[in-house]
């Protein structure tokens, strides 16, 4: 193994570092990563969750791509600190040839295929590569541990079935925290839809959506009067109802779309879910699959990363005020011991410019 960072592997303290780090689910509902530590006693899996099922993604697969012995490294820790008996990555077997080769040679893993699933891994330990068609519900951590383990959870936790899922940007980040107390100061977000061309991007968290838009070649300025803007892949996305400026990437955001208001009309579904897989042929342009870095000259840090989970989750407490020099890493706002919260982070080198209940503004220097 060529990658030797020692990671300390405490059960009792993984989940307050978390915490600590701002370590949030990465897609999906961002809920903070920390609670799901908490119930590591009961678990005796982890599932990564490595599907980048939206036809627009490619963050999850060039990370692990581009950090396989990283990640290998990681995974052998945890297995050898007990945490897990096996960690089972569920990919595409459409991924295999240009995107996990040298990340499942990297972990040593035992293999299955899609007509191998779901595998009997009661006798398996170490890494298994849990390899599934390209159906898009796969990325439901629910169908995904069906799909590759034969476990039905139906409206329980994954945990309570003794399985942690996370998914692979996720991941990354809770490898950075138990490596080395790294905050969660990134984002890895695409941009899409109605836009002159494809963007795949690295940026500081509260990057905002005019600021991607920008990189896509669209500024705010020219966005048509019937354009909504999204927050979400085409499967899955919501619409974004602030104005560009101040929506502020968030931990959970993966990418923002341009569409019509029709288009979104005609395809928005049940909890006002827009879905148009099927509205155009995703793969039709050019697309950006290597991430480019994005260093906007002020960021908008939401304190919460799904404001749906105000009142389960508290947000965070501002410890700055405007006026205040930060760099990068520095905590902007501290999580509410006693609650499910996490500290926020400053993204940039900077001077903070506002401070509200929902957010902190920082300014380049």
């Amino acid at each position: 193994m060529a990658v030797n960072t020692t990671f300390e592997l405490d059960p009792q303290s993984i989940s307050e570092r978390l915490y600590d780090a701002g370590v949030a689910g990465a897609g999906g509902a961002g809920f903070p990563s920390g609670a799901k530590w908490e119930k590591l006693d009961d678990v005796h899996s982890l599932l990564v969750n490595h599907q980048e099922s939206e036809p627009n993604y490619y963050s999850d697969v060039w990370l692990a791509d581009d950090r396989a012995e990283e990640f290998a490294a990681f995974f052998e820790a945890m297995i050898e600190e007990g945490l897990f008996d096996r960690i089972v990555v569920g990919t595409k077997q459409k991924y295999r040839d240009e995107w996990t080769t040298e990340f499942e040679a990297a972990c040593d893993a035992a293999v299955y295929h899609e007509d191998d699933l779901p595998a009997d891994l009661d006798d398996e330990e170490g890494i298994v590569f849990a390899y599934t068609g390209e159906t898009y519900d796969f990325s439901e951590e629910q169908v995904l541990l069906m799909i590759t383990a034969g476990e039905r959870i139906g409206r329980d936790l994954p945990t309570d079935h003794g399985w942690l899922v996370h998914n692979t940007e996720t991941l990354w980040n809770v490898r950075n925290a138990l490596a080395d107390e790294t905050p969660v100061t990134r984002k890895y977000v695409h941009v899409d839809g109605d836009t002159p061309v494809h963007r795949c991007l690295e940026v500081p968290l509260g990057t905002t959506a005019a600021d991607l838009l920008e990189a896509a070649d669209l500024p705010p300025d020219e966005l048509p009067d019937d354009a909504v803007l999204l927050d979400g892949g085409p499967g899955w996305s919501y619409a974004i109802d602030e104005d560009p400026r101040a929506f502020g990437t968030r931990k959970r955001t993966n990418a923002v779309m341009v569409l019509d208001e029709a288009t979104v009309e005609e395809h928005t579904e049940q909890e006002d879910r827009v879905n148009v897989l099927e509205e155009r042929d995703w793969y039709a342009r050019e697309h950006e699959t290597e991430p480019t870095t994005l260093e906007p000259e002020s960021v908008r840090i939401p304190l919460i990363t799904n404001a749906a989970y105000d009142g389960l989750v508290t947000p965070g407490d501002p410890t700055v005020e405007p006026g205040d020099s930060v760099s990068r890493g520095d905590v902007v706002a501290e999580r509410t011991d006693g609650s499910i919260s996490n500290n926020h982070h400053a993204s940039i080198d900077g001077v903070v410019s506002e401070v509200t209940e929902t957010h902190v503004v920082l300014e380049s220097e």
